[in-house]
Formats: structure tokens, C-alpha cells, sequence
């Protein structure tokens, strides 16, 4: 009420905040807005006075973060001048490149968000574009980010996709550009998109481009991986147990070479592969047992079974490679096994001279699709014939190594079997092959069950045992360590079943490839004796040597019509193909045959004879 008695110059004071104020009255009023006022004014300018403080303090804060940034700086600048100094060129020129590649992902990383912000949608290239690409360098930033489109779509395909485009088209392109951005072949390419999912795909990829850590075992023949370990950190070595492992280490870092140091030259522990510790984890080889590696070298497997075995029974360790063993008898000497022999066979020959063993490991020759980052070649090389000869051979090895198991033995009668691929042809197809035709059973390997994928029971057209799930799987971007498959057997009878192996077929399979014609040989006699046709010629008839002319021109269409089937040939022995068969000879007429008018008839001499005829010498 006293705000609407006072005058509008008195108003407007107040809203201006000024001390000044016109005196209209002399009223009580009037003194009492003016006090008030000057109270306000006062506190406004207390307020005012602290707020210009924290500013100047807030101030002060930032000048001296900024000087110990770049404090900060200057020491970094010092440190990388430093390391500069005793850094050479190529680890110069590798920094510059792998910041170089930093900024290019991040660039792209960028693009790729800022793309997604306006709702781009991803095209792609036309034909007449790809054809173009194909002429010019390729640009690696636009093909992995190419690829991170088309792995979007094909994720999520019935929203993303285009019209007119088929998924087909859009896994010919993804696979297209991961074969030029990671270097492989197209082949390996296809067999890695049907083996996993577009994004794991380019894990296992982004895998094989990175090194694994290096891993050594323990010999427990002559100490203790406590002891190992703390002999190792004293020289300098940075190194972490493996988990799943009772004698592995890890190796991170280390000042001295691991493959010179005093313990090593000793025998203490095995420079050897994380996955190379699970066939012989899952073989299980006990005290006093009579054990096969067939495929031994460089013995890192091998010592490790003799480690298990504690030096006791025996240890067969065999390579087909002569210039191998020399490795790995000098392995075995190095790290104190004594109950090993060495020999140097053909692994598909060993059932006839070696068997009645209680376990076998059997390590197969394979394409070593698993290790591709030790082998950077294999990117190139390995085609689909490698990976077909190399089944073939897994296989017959396969067969062998359970033949050479006694299935009656009481504690064993295990086979195990291990390939450092990831196809399933050089896998699956080579165990459920020996489960059709030998008598073994698929068993646990008795690993960690968290461990390991188990493996396919189906894989595209195929199809395969149940039992097969209970093997393992082992891949680089799931479980840090190369690529491995292992696979547990045990032989419950000695006999063999089905295939060209079946008893029944036992004729046909002790005869060689070029034999079986033999077959059709003693066919054809035993016909001839039936009918009685073996007669001397010198005493058969005109009518004889006639119907013998008709039956032997008939024989002839016989053979021509109806061609023998081949025999099968047997597994291990050399594939020949089978030449057709010769038909029988057609008998010819006799000279002195009364009948045959034509060796009355003299031959008439050519028209050059005539010509080259000499003219007598009388005429002349």
C-alpha cells in the first residue's frame, strides 16, 4: 500500500536503484521507503563484491592448471626426446605409422557417427564402381568402414537392406573386401563366413593379426613351477601362471632371451604352445603304460607325456620326417626323459610293426588354419586341395593309430586325436569317418567344461555323430590361444566294421589295384569249362572253327556291352586307376583250310611298284 501512495520519481528510484531520490514529501512515508531502499542497495553490493571474488579465485585456479599442464607437457616432451635418443628408425618410422593408422580409425570412427546421425543409408557399389576400385590402390579406411556397414545390414537385414539387393549380394561384398583389407585368399575368406557370424568373422580376423603371448612348460622331472617362476623374476623376467594349467607360464616380458637362459639350456621348463598342453592334458597317460606318439617331433607333447608317466613304462615317440627326429631326440635328452624310443616310420604303416599300446596321441599333419598368426603365409597358400589331401591323410592316420590300440587293456584303450586347424572337413569329418569303420566311441576329454566350445554335429549338408559334441573347439579371439581341436576315442573291440575294412570284403582287399582283373580272368575260365571249349585245335572240324568265329564275336560285343565293375580299393594302399579290360582275341582261320580260297590268290603290286619296276636291260 505505501508502494502505490509514493510518487512516480520516487518509483522509478527504487527501480533504478539509486541512492539519490527526490524529497516530494515530508511524510513518514517517504523516510521509510528511502531506508529501504538504501538497505537493499547495501546488500546487493555485498553480494556483488563476493561474487567478483570467487571469480578472481576461479581465475587464479585456471592460470595454475594451466601451468601445470603444461609442466606436463614439457616433461613428456623431455621423456619422448629421450627415448628418441636411443630409439632407432624403424621404431621411429613404426610410431609415426601406427598413429598414422590412429588417426585414420579415428577419422573413420567419426564419419561413422556422424553418418548415423543424419540417417545415411548405406548403398552399395554398383558394378561399373567396383570395376573401378579394382584399377586403383585400395583405400583401406573407406573398406573397413565399408565393412562395418555392410555387418550392420546383414544384422539387422529386414529393416537396412535395400530393395533390390539379396543377402548373397551382400556377403559377396563383405567377403570381397575382408579378403583385401586382411590379405587373404577368397577361399579362406568363404570358409571363415560359413564357419562363424559376420562380427566374429572379423574377431577372428583382428586375432590373427595379433601375437600371442609366449608360454613355457615346466619340466616336473627336475623341479617345480614355484621355483621355476621365482629363478625366472630374479633374471628379469615379467611372467603370470596359466590358469587352466598346472605346469604352464606366461611370459610378458623379459630381459634376456628365453630360449638361452641357464634354465632352459638345463631343462627346466619347454618353450611350447598353450594349446599343445590340452591333447596331452586329455590323454591322461599314467604310471607303467606303453604309450604311441605318432607324430612326435619336436617333442614338446612328447616330454610332457614322459613328464606325466614320471619316467616310468614306455614311450614310443615316431616321425616320418628323418631330419624332425634329430630335434627331438636332442629335446628328450635336454630335459632328462629316459623311457622314450625313437623311431622314424610311416604312421600308416605302424599297425604292422608296432600295437597292443594303452594310449595314443596322434598330433595329424593339417593345414595349420589355427596359427595363422605364427605362419602369416598360410594367408595366401592353403587352398581347398590342401585341405582335401591333408583330410585324406588324417584319416588313414586316424584308422592306423587305432589299430595300434589294444582295446583290452585295463587302463587304457584311448586314442586322442589333435589338429591345429579350425575346418571342419580336417575334424568332424575325419573322427565320424573312423566311427564308421572302426569299433571306438567319442568320450570326455576331461577338461574344464567352461573351456573350449564342443563340437558341430552339423554343419551345412552334413551331418554328423551325436557324440561328436563331447570334442573341443579352441579358437584365438575366444580363449587367447591358437587355434586347436582335440577329440577323445576309445576302442571297446579289436574288430573291424564296415567300409573296405569289413570281413566279408576280405577277398577283394588283400588283392592289389591292378589284381582285379584276375577276377575276370577266372570268370572267363570257368565259363569256357562249363562249356567245354578247351579242345586242341589241331583236332576241331570246319563246323568247330565256325561256331568258335560266332562265339567269339559274340563274346566280343559281350565285353563291349557289359563292362566289369570295379573292385574297391582298400584304405592305405595306393589309388591306381583301373585300366579297362583287353577282349578276348579273335582266332584266326587256318592256312591249310581247303575252304579258304583266298591264299590262292596272289596279291596284286601297287601302282608305285609297277612304276619302280626296272625295264630289262635288252630293250634298252
Amino acid at each position: 500500500l505505501w508502494k502505490l501512495k509514493m510518487p512516480t520519481k520516487v518509483k522509478s528510484s527504487v527501480k533504478g536503484k539509486k541512492k539519490k531520490l527526490v524529497r516530494a514529501f515530508d511524510d513518514d512515508d517517504f523516510l521509510l521507503v528511502r531506508k529501504d531502499v538504501e538497505d537493499d542497495i547495501v546488500k546487493e553490493e555485498e553480494e556483488d563484491q563476493l561474487i567478483d571474488e570467487d571469480l578472481a579465485e576461479d581465475k587464479d585456479d585456471e592460470k595454475d592448471d594451466e601451468n601445470e599442464k603444461e609442466q606436463d607437457e614439457d616433461d613428456k616432451d623431455d621423456e619422448e626426446d629421450d627415448e628418441e635418443d636411443f630409439e632407432t628408425e624403424i621404431e621411429r618410422k613404426s610410431k609415426k605409422l601406427d598413429e598414422k593408422r590412429r588417426k585414420i580409425e579415428e577419422s573413420s570412427a567419426a564419419e561413422l557417427k556422424e553418418n548415423a546421425a543424419d540417417g545415411e543409408s548405406f548403398v552399395l557399389p554398383t558394378g561399373h564402381e567396383i570395376r573401378k576400385e579394382s584399377f586403383q590402390p585400395p583405400d583401406l579406411a573407406s573398406i573397413k568402414l565399408r565393412i562395418h556397414e555392410v555387418i550392420g545390414i546383414l544384422n539387422n537385414f529386414a529393416e537396412k537392406r535395400e530393395k533390390d539387393r539379396t543377402r548373397y549380394d551382400y556377403l559377396k561384398m563383405l567377403q570381397a573386401d575382408l579378403a583385401v583389407y586382411y590379405n587373404y585368399s577368397p577361399y579362406l575368406i568363404e570358409l571363415f563366413t560359413r564357419l562363424f557370424s559376420p562380427d566374429e568373422t572379423v574377431e577372428f580376423l583382428e586375432a590373427n593379426e595379433v601375437q600371442r603371448s609366449i608360454t613355457i612348460r615346466t619340466n616336473t622331472l627336475k623341479t617345480r613351477r614355484r621355483d621355476l617362476a621365482q629363478s625366472l623374476i630374479n633374471r628379469g623376467v615379467n611372467l603370470d601362471t596359466l590358469a587352466w594349467s598346472k605346469v604352464g607360464l606366461v611370459v610378458y616380458e623379459s630381459t634376456v632371451p628365453i630360449g638361452a637362459t641357464p634354465e632352459y639350456l638345463s631343462g627346466l621348463y619347454m618353450i611350447q604352445g598353450a594349446s599343445s598342453f590340452i591333447p596331452v592334458m586329455a590323454l591322461d597317460a599314467r604310471q607303467n603304460e606303453k604309450v604311441l606318439d605318432m607324430c612326435a617331433a619336436p617333442g614338446g607333447k612328447s616330454s610332457y607325456v614322459a613328464a606325466s608317466m614320471k619316467n616310468t613304462g614306455k614311450l614310443f615317440c615316431n616321425d616320418a620326417k628323418l631330419e624332425r627326429t634329430k630335434a627331438l631326440i636332442a629335446n628328450l635328452h635336454r630335459l632328462g626323459v629316459r623311457n622314450s624310443v625313437v623311431s622314424n616310420y610311416d604312421g600308416r604303416l605302424l599297425p604292422k610293426i608296432l600295437n597292443g599300446f594303452d594310449r595314443v596321441l596322434l598330433d595329424a599333419p593339417c593345414t595349420g588354419l589355427g596359427v595363422i598368426s605364427r605362419d602369416p603365409t598360410i594367408k595366401l597358400q592353403k587352398t581347398e586341395q590342401d585341405v582335401e589331401k591333408c583330410s585324406h591323410l588324417q584319416k588313414e592316420l586316424l584308422l592306423a593309430a587305432i589299430d595300434c590300440v589294444d582295446a583290452g587293456s585295463k587302463t587304457g584303450g584311448i586314442i586322442v586325436y589333435c589338429t591345429c586347424s579350425i575346418t571342419i572337413e580336417e575334424n568332424e569329418a575325419v573322427v565320424d569317418y573312423a566311427l564308421k569303420h572302426r569299433s571306438v566311441k567319442v568320450v570326455e576329454t576331461g577338461l574344464p567344461p567352461d573351456f573350449g566350445r564342443p563340437g558341430l554335429t552339423r554343419y551345412r549338408e552334413k551331418r554328423f555323430h551325436q557324440s561328436l559334441g563331447l570334442s573341443r573347439h579352441y579358437y584365438p579371439h575366444t580363449h587367447n590361444i591358437d587355434g586347436f581341436f582335440v577329440c577323445k576315442l576309445k576302442k571297446f573291440s579289436n574288430e573291424k566294421k564296415g567300409g573296405f575294412n569289413d570281413p566279408k570284403k576280405k577277398e577283394k582287399e588283400e588283392l592289389l589295384p591292378f589284381d582285379q582283373f584276375n577276377l575276370f580272368a577266372k570268370e572267363e575260365k570257368d565259363e569256357d569249362d562249363e562249356k567245354g571249349t578247351d579242345v586242341d585245335v589241331g583236332t576241331k572240324s570246319d563246323s568247330d572253327h565256325k561256331s568258335e568265329l560266332e562265339s567269339s564275336d559274340a563274346k566280343e560285343k559281350k565285353w563291349k556291352k557289359k563292362e566289369p565293375k570295379p573292385v574297391p580299393i582298400p584304405i592305405g594302399k595306393r589309388e591306381v586307376r583301373p585300366m579297362p579290360p583287353k577282349p578276348p582275341k579273335q582266332t584266326n582261320k587256318r592256312k591249310d583250310n581247303p575252304n579258304d580260297n583266298n591264299n590262292d590268290k596272289e596279291k596284286k603290286p601297287s601302282r608305285r611298284a609297277q612304276k619302280r619296276k626296272k625295264v630289262p636291260f635288252e630293250t634298252v
